[in-house]
């Protein structure tokens, strides 16, 4: 059954009232496409910056389809995880091409779209066309999963029981914004290490505070990123985002273990990032 009348209406208010003024809530579903895609794994105030500069330089999918692969890998600047800008680029293409430069709206044609999966799909039909679709990011299930079901923190990964009771909450009415309003109170009330409780407006009615607050166990995080592959690929790509090639003996100096260098040169080559020649390497395009 939908959530109840008052919790999605005190809900939605809060929302009506102190959402912050985010550039993607008021642009095309094109916008809203690339904002999903930046905003995977990456916080908000690293994506701004980043979006506001694609959207001026490429507004249509279109502009982006026609800008060459290493000026969008420069771009991406370090927002990480770089092949999302290669399956950006990519689903710009087709949407430049198959779709007449719209973004489409069934979930059929998202989900065939390279990078856009389950939930960048539903997001966009959410944020996009105001469809009352199921998205579950870690914000909406943290909240979820303490005010329906008095537990901390949710499960790794959503089960499909899970799936079906969250999507019987969206409400008949207003369901287009229940997904930014219950993500929106998941990142700045309901946070993860620390909770504004006193300010909740729906704290008379949240089993996790009538249970006193359980402790449960928090999601595991990502590992340590010093040291990583991820920041030797960082690094390398870094590097190649500001000289137009380099060799190997270039590269060295900047990381210290010479196996783990070539190692992220072979997978940066192996995900279309980069290119070598043999004697140097240059970003690939």
């Amino acid at each position: 059954m939908p959530a109840s009348k008052s919790t999605s209406a005190l809900l939605i208010r809060w929302f009506e009232e102190n959402q912050r003024d985010l550039p993607w809530r008021k642009t095309t579903p094109w916008g809203v496409l690339v904002s999903e895609f930046m905003l995977q794994q990456t916080p908000v105030n690293r994506v701004l910056p980043v979006w506001n500069e694609w959207m001026h330089r490429w507004p249509t999918p279109a502009d982006l389809a026609a800008a060459p692969k290493p000026e969008v890998i420069k771009a991406w600047g370090r927002l990480g995880y770089p092949r999302r800008a290669l399956r950006l680029h990519e689903s710009a293409k087709i949407v430049a091409t198959i779709h007449n430069n719209q973004v489409p709206r069934s979930r059929e044609e998202l989900i065939a779209l390279p990078g856009v999966g389950d939930y960048t799909a539903a997001a966009i039909a959410a944020f996009a066309f105001g469809e009352p679709t199921l998205v579950l990011d870690i914000n909406i299930r943290r909240f979820f999963a303490r005010y329906f079901d008095g537990e901390q923190f949710p499960t790794a990964a959503p089960s499909q029981v899970e799936r079906k009771l969250r999507f019987e909450l969206i409400p008949d009415k207003q369901g287009d914004i229940w997904a930014a309003a219950t993500m929106e109170f998941g990142a700045l009330i309901c946070t993860s290490k620390s909770p504004l409780c006193g300010e909740c407006p729906l704290k008379n009615q949240c089993q996790w505070r009538a249970l006193e607050y359980p402790e449960g166990v928090p999601i595991k995080k990502q590992a340590k990123f010093t040291g990583s592959d991820r920041q030797c690929r960082g690094t390398v790509m870094g590097y190649l985002r500001e000289n137009e090639k380099a060799t190997l003996a270039k590269l060295a100096p900047l990381w210290p273990e010479q196996s783990q260098l070539e190692k992220a040169l072979k997978t940066l080559i192996a995900d279309g990032l980069i290119e070598t020649t043999g004697k140097s390497y240059r970003l690939a395009g």
